[in-house]
């Protein structure tokens, strides 16, 4: 939605109104003032270049354009939405004479638009218009999964998007991410990141804050994204986000160190990767509480029956990569906990202190690891390594900001409007 700065002499106009009060002139408004009066009908002052008429279809493909056509008025507003409620973001022209899109239209929808005008006295003219765009010309479809699953999280969950389908040009890229919703209460700043060709990060500049509501869904049914191809449907999530839980495990010092909400709740000894098993160094996100887990070491590459070798049912297991790497219980080394590292990689402390631990963790919580002698953290695909890539080197990840010529419209996405 674009609005016009308002002309000087509206505000002469309301001057000589008052005037005119004062000497018992009779005001034209029902409240004294032109500006209360109902708008006019602007239907001479402008034109459409998309089909009105009952029956006939627009281009999805072309942009929409509303221009003045008559030179004492001026278009000051324009909002374009489907029945979705999806709106269409557009510019106007400075001096009000032309309005046009700047995002497509989608194929198959019925299309509001209000447009709104100013003649030379400062009068307000209002006119809505109705038109239908034409069908998708293919069923060839780009389908979007949004994750994680609605439900409560940790303040360090990403946003993911999964594609069934490759999107490598930029400019389809940039129509897939403008579809792509993420709106919080409170606001935040946040971007997405290209992943792969099939997959986007969207993440805060920040943690989320504690009790932030997100909402995510997908705007790109039946919009074109290329040749032949437009948007599938897809299911929104809603999240919402607990407590600021961050647990610090300082592996010189074997110590993990939980805060709840930037208070210092329990230190817990630990014992992590030793030599040749370093733990990662960074920033995890907690990906799944599993219980009970059959930990084997062939699955991470040491042969059955070595002298480094084991098969163990280990309980209390909180998940931090998909490579195997758990915060859990390790009763079999309580007497190196605090003192040593001796682990293949995991985090292991007592019984009791891993079922606290256990009880008190969430899915996307933050477990950082720090002066450890091990790997920086994967930012990607070994679990949610996202917050271990500076915010700056973050924004270049997305279509809409990196490479310059960014629209200010896109650029406002990285700050998402409050549900």
């Amino acid at each position: 939605m674009s609005t016009a700065t308002p002309r000087i002499h509206t505000a002469v106009s309301c001057a000589l109104l008052v005037a005119a009060l004062a000497a018992g002139v009779t005001a034209c408004g029902s409240d004294g003032s032109p500006l209360a009066a109902d708008p006019y009908d602007a239907a001479d002052q402008i034109s459409v270049n998309a089909p009105t008429e009952r029956g006939k279809k627009a281009d999805p493909d072309k942009p929409l354009e509303i221009t003045a056509q008559d030179s004492d008025a001026r278009i000051t507003d324009v909002v374009a939405q489907d029945a979705t409620g999806r709106r269409v973001a557009g510019e106007l022209a400075a001096d009000g004479s032309r309005w046009h899109s700047t995002s497509p239209l989608a194929a198959g929808a019925h299309y509001t638009v209000t447009v709104r005008t100013e003649d030379s006295d400062g009068a307000p003219g209002r006119k809505v218009l109705t038109f239908d765009t034409s069908r998708p010309t293919t069923d060839k479809r780009l389908n979007v999964k949004l994750g994680p699953k609605s439900g409560t999280y940790g303040v360090g969950q990403p946003i993911t998007a999964e594609l069934d389908q490759p999107i490598t040009d930029k400019a389809q890229r940039a129509i897939v991410e403008r579809g792509l919703q993420v709106r919080s209460t409170p606001a935040v700043q946040g971007s997405w990141y290209w992943v792969n060709d099939k997959e986007l990060h969207w993440r805060p500049r920040e943690y989320w804050p504690t009790g932030t509501t997100v909402e995510v869904r997908s705007g790109l049914e039946n919009m074109r994204i290329a040749d032949r191809l437009y948007g599938g449907a897809s299911e929104p999530v809603k999240l919402t986000i607990g407590d600021r839980i961050v647990a610090v495990t300082d592996a010189a010092a074997h110590q993990l160190t939980f805060y709840k909400n930037d208070e210092k709740i329990k230190q817990i000894p630990v014992t992590t990767g030793r030599p040749g098993f370093d733990t990662r160094n960074g920033i995890k996100v907690v990906l799944a509480k599993e219980g009970t887990v059959r930990m084997r070491s062939t699955t991470i590459g040491i042969a059955a029956g070595s002298s480094d070798s084991f098969d163990l049912m280990v309980n209390w297991a909180t998940r931090v990569t998909w490579s195997g790497e758990y915060v859990h219980a390790a009763p079999w080394s309580v007497g190196s906990q605090g003192v040593a590292n001796v682990s293949h990689g995991c985090t292991g402390m007592s019984n009791a202190n891993a079922q606290w631990f256990y009880e008190n963790i969430h899915e996307g919580d933050i477990v950082q690891v720090v002066n450890s002698k091990g790997k920086p953290m994967e930012t990607f695909g070994n679990g949610f390594g996202d917050w271990n890539m500076p915010w700056d080197k973050w924004v270049q990840g997305s279509a809409l900001t990196s490479g310059g010529g960014t629209s200010p419209s896109d650029t406002s996405r990285l700050t998402p409007q409050a549900l």
